[in-house]
């Protein structure tokens, strides 16, 4: 029962990383965590991570914002691998329950339309940046704060979609050694919700990239910022 919640799940937290840029991990951990515990299923769920984000970015390479990568990028891989070494030491139930909260404000104020009207400077952008790579590492969950940060610029739902990933990509890139450095036995018990987890969540990226070229690009900041209220919803349940 436990493995074909995973596929379902999985599908659908693949479809919305291809709509809103973030969802694998946020939806995916909890569930794999029943099984494993949390600090396992972290990182056991880095590698479908990685392998639906290298699809996702492959099917949009050509629309990533190349200028706002290179603001995210490097503090967001530097972030990554803080957090990834402070996970071996340190996962706290307080810390998802600030992070819920703070995706909660964000989405409302995102359905408001406030988080359209706000600009990020280079400093500002470089902060989220760092703080969602940490945010990635530490709990595994960066997208929901990236999808606020990029939706203060002014990018078509493609290029937000491409630049997330290749954010997201370079974030897993160095995380995963420390991972499978420090837990590699805990990952080799369970294979098979890994084969489970990444053919779900590729399957789901590639049905939620067709759902993505459908949705109207005025509507699009607002579906997102719905998306990001409804998991802090999500997490903020499951944490408390």
């Amino acid at each position: 029962m436990l493995e074909f919640l995973i596929v379902v799940v999985g599908f659908f937290a693949g479809m919305t990383a291809s709509v809103a840029g973030f969802g694998i991990g946020s939806f995916l951990i909890p569930i794999v965590g029943v099984q494993t515990g949390t600090k396992a299923a972290i990182a056991l769920v880095a590698l479908p991570h990685f392998l639906a984000t290298g699809v996702r970015l492959w099917l949009l390479k050509a629309k990533v914002n190349r200028q706002i990568l290179t603001r995210f990028g490097l503090l967001s891989a530097a972030g990554g691998l803080a957090g990834a070494l402070l996970h071996a030491f340190f996962v706290s139930n307080l810390l998802q329950i600030i992070f819920a909260i703070m995706l909660i404000v964000a989405g409302i104020l995102g359905i408001l339309q406030v988080a359209g009207r706000l600009r990020f400077g280079k400093a500002r952008a470089s902060i989220m940046g760092l703080t969602s790579g940490f945010l990635g590492g530490l709990v595994g969950e960066q997208g929901g704060i990236r999808s606020v940060a990029l939706l203060s610029f002014d990018i078509e739902k493609e290029a937000f979609i491409a630049t997330a990933a290749a954010t997201g990509l370079i974030v897993d890139v160095v995380r995963m050694p420390v991972y499978f450095l420090t837990q590699s036995s805990q990952i080799s018990q369970f294979l098979l919700i890994l084969i489970l987890s990444s053919s779900a969540v590729i399957a789901g990226t590639l049905v939620g990239n067709i759902v993505l070229k459908r949705i109207p690009e005025e509507s699009f900041k607002r579906i997102v910022s719905l998306l990001i209220l409804l998991l802090g919803i999500f997490l903020l349940i499951i944490s408390l």
